[in-house]
């Protein structure tokens, strides 16, 4: 039985090498894009509807189309709901061209209500007005999914955090590198996404990049290096800058207005969950493969691998800087 899954496991990584192979500079961390549903109540149970997607010149009603609560009826742009825009809301086609769909009500009272729908949150609760005190936990489930969907596909935040798991080993340094990594991303997400401090995009995607190289040069490095020294210092230094990272991310979903400091902390806990998790799969495949003879060769691939991918990454990245 072990045999059976060590054999699986190899072959796919092996399949991970080949794709890393051909990755692109456009399989960045960053491609999260998000759509607006706004309604506006225009009278008792008539509300008038419209989509917006900042920078997409493409209409979001091509990709996306609101299923409305039970027992309302949209004709063009209005919805009349009799009993009031009360019961399930979702939007079919989240996940796919649109992560995620910011549902903004606009009430007559001059009240608003915000909702977040996601391929992890497909479908929202409405009660029919402003006041039904569950925007917060609402808010909390959709970015905290957000998070974890961005890290499981932010291919170079991967990378970096595999490169630090080959570098470090599963020892007692890992804790404190993992930690400080998270401590710094933390700090700059935050700070960004604040409005504290603002960075151009193009060179923190290249310092991303050059980051996965250096780790990746490092963790092949036999010598006793400052990053083998310090690997908590490297995992925070360039932590700083991923962070940077999820808050361009975390810009382009953006944040509500009633509900800033849950929206980060969530998406900031689900980028931890996340990032757990792979740690985890990590090392159960390092138990499995541990006395197997063609664990060394497969590591050095696979830094090999991460090393090259990156090394391109770096390049065309530089290269947009000017632009």
């Amino acid at each position: 039985m072990i045999g059976s899954i060590l054999r699986v496991a190899r072959r796919l990584l092996w399949l991970w090498l080949v794709a890393l192979s051909g990755l692109t500079s456009n399989a960045s961390a960053h491609e999260m894009s998000m759509a607006d549903l706004t309604l506006r109540e225009a009278g008792p149970g008539e509300f008038v509807w419209a989509w917006g997607a900042p920078g997409k010149n493409k209409p979001v009603a091509e990709d996306l189309t609101p299923l409305w609560p039970e027992g309302c009826v949209g004709t063009g742009q209005v919805v009349n709901c009799p009993k009031g825009l009360v019961g399930n809301l979702s939007v079919q086609g989240v996940g796919q061209a649109y992560s995620a769909v910011i549902v903004r009500i606009h009430w007559r009272g001059g009240e608003s209500s915000v909702y977040t729908v996601t391929s992890g949150q497909p479908r929202v609760l409405l009660f029919g007005g402003a006041s039904d005190g569950r925007g917060g936990a609402e808010v909390a489930r959709a970015y905290g999914w957000l998070g974890v969907e961005h890290i499981l596909t932010g291919v170079d935040h991967l990378l970096f955090v595999i490169g630090l798991l080959l570098l470090v080993g599963f020892r007692r340094r890992l804790v404190g590198t993992i930690t400080a990594f998270t401590l710094a991303h933390s700090l700059t997400l935050a700070s960004s996404a604040l409005g504290w401090l603002v960075l151009r995009s193009p060179p923190v995607e290249a310092c991303i990049a050059l980051s996965i190289v250096l780790v990746a040069a490092e963790a092949l490095n036999d010598r006793e290096t400052l990053s083998r020294r310090w690997p908590a210092l490297v995992a925070f230094l360039f932590g700083l800058v991923h962070g940077l990272g999820f808050a361009g991310a975390l810009k382009d979903i953006g944040l509500p207005e009633q509900h800033v400091s849950i929206a980060l902390l969530s998406f900031n806990l689900g980028v931890e969950a996340g990032q757990l998790g792979v740690v985890a799969l990590a090392w159960g495949l390092s138990v499995l493969a541990a006395r197997q003879a063609w664990r060394l060769p497969l590591r050095r691939g696979l830094i090999y691998a991460i090393g090259a991918t990156a090394a391109f990454w770096s390049i065309t990245r530089i290269a947009t800087i000017a632009t």
